[in-house]
C-alpha cells in the first residue's frame, strides 16, 4: 500500500508501495512507459494500459500528486515523473505436485514501488512563521488558596521549632504505632535494641 509522501530540501516528493503481489519484471513494462511524462499525461497513459501493474502505478501516482497538493500547495500542471524504480520483494515459495510423486517449486513474487515526483518550475515557498500564542494564567480556587496558606503557615511553625531548638519526633511510618506493632513485630525489634536487666546488672562499674 502507499506511504505517506516526505519532501526533501529540492521540493521533491516521493512515495513508496511496498509488498504488491506481482513480479517486479512485470512492473518495469509499465514503469518505462510513464517514467518522465508529467503527472496529467501519465494518469491518461496509466488508464487505458492492459496490464495488472497499471493498476498499482496509478494508485500511487494518485497518492503522490493528492499529498503533494495538498500538504506543499504544488500545482498538479507544473508536477513530472522525475524518478520511478521498482525493487524486488520478498518471494513465498509454494509447491505443486507432478506426475509420478515429483513436486515443482511456485516463486509468488512481489515487488515494491518508488516514486519521485518533482516541479518543472521550481516556485518560491513562503515561510509560514508560527506565532507563539500567550499563555493563560491559570485560574486559581479559593479551595487552592486555603491549601496554600495552611502549608505556608506550617513551614512558618516548623521554621519558630527549628530556631528555638525543639525538634519534634516525626512518624515516618504509621504502622509503627498503635495496633500496627504486633503485626509488623516492630515491637520486637525494638526490645532487641534494649538492653535486658542482667546485661545491664554486668555492664556496671565496680567502684
Amino acid at each position: 500500500m502507499p506511504k505517506e509522501e516526505k519532501k526533501s530540501k529540492s521540493s521533491e516528493v516521493f512515495a513508496k508501495a511496498k509488498y504488491l503481489k506481482i513480479s517486479p519484471k512485470k512492473v518495469k513494462y509499465v514503469l518505462d512507459l510513464v517514467r518522465g511524462m508529467s503527472a496529467e499525461e501519465a494518469q491518461n497513459q496509466l488508464k487505458f494500459i492492459p496490464k495488472k501493474a497499471s493498476k498499482y502505478t496509478l494508485k500511487l501516482l494518485n497518492s503522490a500528486i493528492a499529498n503533494a497538493e495538498h500538504n506543499f500547495n504544488f500545482k498538479k500542471d507544473n508536477l513530472y515523473i522525475k524518478k520511478i524504480t521498482v525493487d524486488e520483494g520478498p518471494t513465498l515459495k509454494r509447491w505443486m505436485p507432478k506426475a509420478l510423486g515429483r513436486a515443482t517449486v511456485i516463486r509468488k513474487r512481489s515487488s515494491h514501488i518508488n516514486i519521485v515526483l518533482d516541479e518543472k518550475v521550481k516556485s518560491k515557498q513562503e515561510e509560514k512563521k508560527v506565532k507563539k500564542e500567550a499563555i493563560e494564567k491559570p485560574i486559581i480556587l479559593k479551595e487552592e488558596m486555603k491549601e496554600k496558606q495552611v502549608i505556608s503557615k506550617g513551614d512558618k511553625k516548623e521554621e519558630l521549632s527549628s530556631a528555638t531548638g525543639e525538634h519534634k519526633a516525626k512518624v515516618f511510618d504509621d504502622s509503627r504505632e498503635g495496633k500496627y506493632k504486633q503485626k509488623d513485630h516492630t515491637n520486637i525489634i525494638r526490645r532487641k535494641n534494649e538492653k535486658g536487666f542482667l546485661k545491664k546488672f554486668f555492664n556496671r562499674k565496680v567502684n
